[in-house]
Order: structure tokens, then sequence, then C-alpha cells
């Protein structure tokens, strides 16, 4: 296999070469425990302050404090369990949507089970929330709401701050904006979730993000770093990986989001004019690098191998759950119907990526689309 057309990068993002470049000279020069009071701490130090300035910068610096984690998952773990606790004394509903990451629902299965109500609102087939259904369940009670910035299967994006305004006043409002950062701007709400390795950072690297006037309990406790929150010295190679990579994306926000969102409506296109019995399931103002498409009459985990023999890596759903022997929660959620389900690829892309490339895709595309429904018999939908 010669080519390599890297189209899963809703799932992970290559790390770029000034990113490689800072974790190395992290790890090289700044190697000092920034906790350390001689030089080579307080140097490590100063690497830890840039690099949360520069996480800062991309989010426009709405954050009175950032906190760095192990990554996303960690972030909304500990903006749900502890935030939830934290407000228990308001009431015992949480508020979500049913499209959410694994990252966030599995923790309110957790939360579910020590007593908490989840209360999750539907989505539309372009995968919009019910706005009013949100609104109808906006009362004193509710200790917390976690509604995502853009949804990592179809790249909706949901109006995050309008929400926020809805709510009742001493609830706590969580965004995972994972997919978020550097494509869209992060909404001015109470938490939010970062992962570094979603824009050409580092894996294993993230933060949670608090507004004005909300404090939150610790998550680890011991040596007092990240000003007593999470103790443990910090990843700082992995972190001022995070910092440059979002430094790189602000200098070149709206250029990569023009380009990236030319080479998906390329894409797009030339699946719409070349293929029947499809079925686009990112809405029109989705975000700039994810398309999702259901290909009617053949198998998405065949289509993707398929593809993969060609030299192309695309995705069959949401990478934290392909492992998982279950349909997609966010298609079924949008009331797809199995055939629609079964047959979904997305497609997610990156400054990276050529045309060239993505005429090759198309091209490599449509003929295992044909290939497979000719084997399968498929004549199409009546």
């Amino acid at each position: 296999m010669e080519k390599k057309i890297y189209l899963d990068n809703a799932s992970t993002t290559m790390p770029s070469k000034n990113v490689i470049d800072e974790v190395v000279k992290a790890m090289s020069e700044n190697y000092g425990n920034p906790s350390s009071a001689h030089t080579m701490g307080i140097e490590a130090e100063h690497k830890l302050k840039e690099s949360r300035e520069r996480v800062q910068s991309l989010c426009k610096k709405h954050w009175s404090k950032i906190y760095f984690t192990s990554g996303g998952t960690e972030s909304n773990n500990w903006a749900l369990i502890s935030g939830s606790n934290k407000n228990k004394h308001v009431g015992k509903t949480i508020i979500t949507s049913s499209v959410e990451h694994p990252s966030v629902l599995e923790p309110l299965k957790e939360l579910e089970k020590r007593g908490f109500k989840i209360v999750k609102i539907s989505v539309d087939d372009k995968c919009h929330i019910d706005m009013d259904e949100f609104e109808k369940h906006m009362k004193e009670d509710v200790a917390l709401i976690s509604i995502m910035r853009v949804n990592n299967e179809t790249g909706s994006i949901f109006p995050v701050e309008e929400l926020y305004k809805l709510k009742p006043e001493h609830a706590i409002f969580h965004s995972d904006c994972i997919q978020a950062l550097g494509k869209v701007d992060i909404p001015k709400v109470d938490l939010v979730s970062f992962s570094g390795h979603k824009l050409h950072g580092p894996k294993g690297v993230g933060a949670l993000c608090l507004g004005n006037n909300i404090k939150m309990p610790p998550m680890i406790v011991g040596g007092g770093q990240e000003e007593n929150m999470r103790s443990g010295t910090e990843n700082l190679q992995s972190i001022a990986g995070f910092g440059k990579a979002c430094e790189e994306a602000l200098n070149k926000y709206e250029d990569n989001k023009k380009y990236i969102g030319a080479l998906k409506e390329r894409l797009k296109l030339a699946i719409q004019e070349n293929l029947d019995d499809i079925k686009i399931n990112s809405p029109e103002n989705s975000v700039s690098n994810i398309l999702n498409v259901s290909f009617i009459g053949t198998k998405s985990e065949v289509l993707l191998h398929r593809l993969e023999m060609e030299g192309i890596f695309v995705s069959a759903g949401s990478a934290c759950s392909t492992n998982k022997k279950s349909q997609s929660h966010v298609l079924k959620a949008m009331g797809l119907k199995d055939e629609e389900v079964d047959s979904a690829i997305r497609f997610s892309f990156s400054r990276y990526n050529t045309e060239e490339e993505i005429d090759y895709v198309a091209e490599k595309l449509i003929e295992s689309v044909r290939g497979m429904r000719s084997i399968m018999r498929f004549r199409g939908r009546r």
C-alpha cells in the first residue's frame, strides 16, 4: 500500500512539525520540575505559563482558570462528577443531549446510580437540539447541564450560548468543546473541556476551563500542582505541545476553516453527482472538517476496510465506540433507519489534506460503493 490518505481527523490528528519540535525541546531542554525553586524549575514554570496563555488565547481569554488534564475524557469526568456533586444542594437533575460523546454519557450513568436524574434532550434529523424541549426542562432543581459544542459524528454545531441564557441561575453549565477547539468559537459558559490531539497536538493532554465565579473541588490531591486542583508533576512536554498547537490554530484560524471547508464540499459534491441512494447526515451548517454520509446498500465496516486497501483511512463512527458492537447512538437519535445507520461513513479533514487526495478518495469511494452494491445486488431504494 503506497498511498496514505488520512481522513479520520475527528478521531485524532497528526502532530504538526512545530508541535513535535516543541515537545522535543521541552523534553530535552525544559526538563526541570516546574515546582522546583532553582533556575531550571523556573524555566519549566515559564513554559507552563506560556502554554496556558496559548490555550487561553485560542478561546479568546474567556476563562478565569485553565487546568491541564490527561485529556478530554478526564476533563469531562471532572466537570460532570465534581460539578454535579458540588451543586447537589440545588437539585439532582442533570440535563444533557441524546447525542453526547461516551466520555459524557458514561459518567452520567454513574451519576444516575448515585441518585441523580438524567434528562436527555432529543435532536432532529439534522442533529439539531430541540430548543423547546430544552427550555421546558429548565427548572430550579437542575444542578448541571452538559451540552456539546460540536457533535463528533455529524459535525453539527450546537447553539450553546443560546442554551446557556435559558439555564436556571444556580445550575452549572458545561460544554464538551473537544471537537470545537480551533474550528469554531468557544462558548462563554461555566465549564468547557478540551483535548490536545484533535488539533495537531499530542495525545494525553487536555484542559478543563472555568469561567468567572466558578469553583470546583480538586480532581487529584497531593503535591498541590495546578493550584491544588490537580496534583501531580505536570506533563510539561505534552502541555507545551498542546500550547503550540493552539498557537498554530489561532494564527491561521480563518484560513484553515476556509481551506478545509472547501475540501469537504469538494468530496460532498463528487459523492452527490456520482452516487444515488446516499444520505448526507451532516447538516449544511456543520463544522468544516466533518462529513458523515450513508451509502445505502453497503456496510460501513466493509466499506471502511475496502477503502483502507486503497490507502484511504476513514471512520465508521466515533473512535471511542468503534469496538463496541452496537449502532451509532447519534444516528439513531436522529431517526435514521437501520440501513442508513449501518452504511454511514465519517470523513474528517485537516489542513494537511489536498485537493488531489480528495479527488483520489472520490474516485476510489465511488468504485468501492458501486462494487459492493453489485455484489450485494442492491438495485436502489424504492
